[in-house]
């Protein structure tokens, strides 16, 4: 084997030296790259606003009742048989208008004889008056005492009374047979007719009921500190200032006003009704349906944000907020009221701190970035 002399090993050191002082150089020159691009990913821009001080509409909703302005129940005022259904169920009818007809014969018969019996008592009363006439002759040629003559005066008033006895029949007979005829007390709409043609129905029962589906009544609960708010307002009455939310989300197109309360507060709820009306020129609204009662209000000089800001902490709403220096800090807020696509800050922001509008997924606290402030006017319009 042959033998390496020493100074052929001292150069191969020197050499492996030399690549290895090569190789560190080029590894500290990559990292300084990496640290140069990882800097760049630090300093991403990210788009930021601030809260708006501004009046927020505010309408707070109350489940109603709501009912029309005329809804009572027609039912029979004698008993038969129903002879005719002159209209049908959901018919319009004018006030007035002749909607049942009950068997009237036993009636008509009523009227007859108690006709009969009026006219037996006027001749007996006309009787009587001639009677008085003669002894009025009689009395003055003192022909007759006096007390005759109070008899026959006496015999007149008790025939007159006998007719007035007769007159009050002849109008109750004449009163019950105008029953055997059901009319419409107002304009309005037939609702379900319980019974037919042919039917025997007593007097009590119900035949059917009628509303006027004209302006309606919107009932609705209030608690009681609500009602002191409420109280002190002047504008309930104005027409315009409550607005009803039909059972499918809409809004009715008319608007309303409170018209009156209650006087007394439940003691089982703590609660007083109160009494909306809105126009119902379309007809849209039934007796008997539901929805919302909206009062209009305004919360003065409110602090908000766009909800597109905020995210939930452990069942806490929170937004990234920016320190001076651009770093994120995160932030719990109390809201107090949401909007369709807004909040209003109750409290742990001011109008001049800025918050990540965009891009809350991908930062952290703790994160330094560039911010692009955007106004909330422009990039989430109220």
């Amino acid at each position: 084997m042959p033998m390496i002399s020493n100074a052929y090993i001292i150069v191969r050191s020197a050499g492996s030296r030399a690549v290895l002082g090569l190789s560190l150089l080029l590894l500290l020159n990559s990292c300084n790259e990496s640290a140069t691009a990882t800097g760049n990913e630090v300093r991403k821009t990210f788009p930021v606003t601030s809260a708006v001080v501004m009046n927020v509409p505010n309408g707070k909703e109350y489940v109603a009742s709501i009912q029309n302005s005329n809804f009572i129940e027609l039912r029979a005022r004698v008993n038969g048989r129903l002879e005719k259904v002159s209209v049908d169920e959901g018919q319009r009818v004018t006030a007035g208008q002749l909607l049942f007809t009950i068997s009237s014969h036993e009636y008509q018969e009523e009227v007859k004889r108690a006709n009969a019996k009026l006219k037996s008592a006027q001749a007996e009363a006309k009787m009587a008056e001639i009677d008085l006439q003669n002894n009025q002759l009689l009395l003055e040629k003192k022909i007759i005492a006096r007390s005759e003559w109070e008899m026959a005066q006496a015999r007149l008033d008790s025939a007159m009374a006998k007719v007035d006895e007769a007159q009050a029949t002849v109008a109750d007979a004449e009163r019950r047979l105008s029953y055997a005829e059901v009319r419409a007390p107002f304009d309005g709409i037939i609702n379900r007719i319980k019974n037919k043609t042919g039917s025997l129905v007593s007097e009590g029962d119900l035949l059917t009921s009628i509303s006027n589906d004209g302006d309606v009544y919107a009932y609705f609960n209030v608690s009681e500190r609500e009602y002191l708010e409420l109280a002190k307002r002047k504008d309930l009455g104005v027409q315009g200032s409550v607005a009803l939310e039909l059972a499918n989300g809409e809004i009715h197109p008319y608007k309303g006003r409170i018209e009156t309360w209650e006087s007394v507060i439940s003691k089982s709820t703590g609660n007083i009704a109160f009494r909306a009306s809105f126009p119902n020129p379309d007809h849209l609204l039934k007796h008997g349906s539901s929805g919302k009662v909206i009062v209009q209000s305004e919360l003065k000089n409110a602090l908000v944000i766009p909800q597109k800001c905020t995210f939930e902490v452990q069942h806490k709403t929170c937004v990234y907020m920016l320190n001076p220096d651009n770093s994120i800090q995160l932030r719990a807020i109390d809201t107090k009221l949401r909007l369709p696509n807004h909040y209003v800050v109750d409290s742990g922001l001011k109008p001049t701190d800025r918050i990540i509008f965009e891009g809350i997924q991908v930062v952290k606290e703790g994160d330094v970035i560039a911010p692009d402030f955007k106004a909330l006017a422009d990039v989430a319009p109220f």
